[in-house]
Parts: structure tokens; sequence; C-alpha cells
């Protein structure tokens, strides 16, 4: 999907196909999801499968979310996405059941390599897995896989994949504050 060897100043990141896709979406956006009132999340829904979103049961986007491209996107069961959510997922980006993504928080899954000399474009994927609640303002990075039942503290930036389910993390960057209790099984 990006282009590799190519001018960032002067020439595009993306294919035609991807670009064009990205432009119908930002419409769609626009003019149907973003002006929508605040509980009509199946509307929602519908507009996000509509490009390819693959989404569980009540699932509650809200409608100031953003969403790069929604063909990127698997979100489980019960999950809650609140207002002023980037999603920036320029690779694939998976949310698991019964999370929660809070307010102003923001998924990044693009950076550039530094060291390249047109600072090349990278995509990595971002996974959280299910129970994770990303609390406001907290920021995860290109590639950051999340394990079960884990808090990312509010304003917290992780940059490497957390793998110790249950636990708290908090800070810039982001470091394992306490373990938490695993929910009982209802």
């Amino acid at each position: 999907m990006i282009l590799s060897g190519n001018d960032p100043f002067t020439q595009p990141s993306f294919s035609l196909g991807n670009r064009l896709a990205r432009g119908l979406w930002g419409v769609v956006w626009l003019l149907l999801f973003r002006p929508s009132p605040r509980p009509l999340h199946a509307w929602r829904r519908a507009l996000l499968r509509g490009f390819g979103a693959r989404l569980g049961r009540d699932v509650n986007v809200h409608a100031n979310v953003r969403v790069w491209a929604p063909w990127q996107l698997t979100v489980g069961d019960r999950v809650g996405i609140a207002n002023g959510v980037t999603i920036y997922n320029m690779a694939p980006l998976t949310i698991g059941s019964g999370c929660v993504v809070s307010q102003g928080a923001h998924l990044c899954g693009g950076t550039h390599d530094i060291d390249s000399p047109n600072f090349q474009l990278v995509a990595k994927p971002i996974a959280l897995a299910d129970d994770v609640w990303v609390c406001a303002d907290a920021f995860v990075g290109p590639g950051v896989r999340v394990a079960r039942g884990c808090v990312l503290g509010a304003r917290a930036v992780v940059m490497r994949s957390i793998d110790e389910p249950w636990t708290v993390w908090a800070g810039n960057p982001a470091v394992r504050k306490k373990s938490r209790r695993p929910k009982d099984p209802a």
C-alpha cells in the first residue's frame, strides 16, 4: 500500500486507489458519519462496515472519531470508542472484545524511517487484546501489541508492546505501575 523510493515532498506516498478510497471515506465521514446524532451508533457501524470495517456486536463509535482507513479496522464485541479518538490505521488495527478507547486517545500505526534520506513512510499494525482500556488522551504507537486486561493510563505514551496481561501502565514513556485482577467470568 505504501509506495517506496518516492520523493515524499513531490510525490504521493500511497497508490491512487488507496487515495481515492480514503477521499471517498472522507466525504462520507464529513457528510454522514460526523454529523450523526450521538445515539446513532448503528448508523455509524453501518457506514464503517460499508467501507470494510469488521465490527462485532454492540460496538459504539462516537460521531467525531476519526478512522483513517475503515477497511483496516477489526473490532470485537462490546467495545466503546469515545469522542475525539483518532484511529490512524495505515496498517491493520485490531481492538479486542470488551475494550474501551477513551476520549482523545490516539492509536497511530504510521511513522517514518528517520535513517532514510527521504524519511520513508512506514506502517505497522496495532493490536489491543480483549478487555484493554486506553484511557483519555493516551497514545499507542506503531507496531504495539497490548496484552489482555491492560489499562493504559491517561496521557500514557506506549511505544513498545506490553506482554504482561492485567497490568496498569502510565507515564511517558509508559511504565508498569501495578497488576490488576482479571475480571470474573460472567
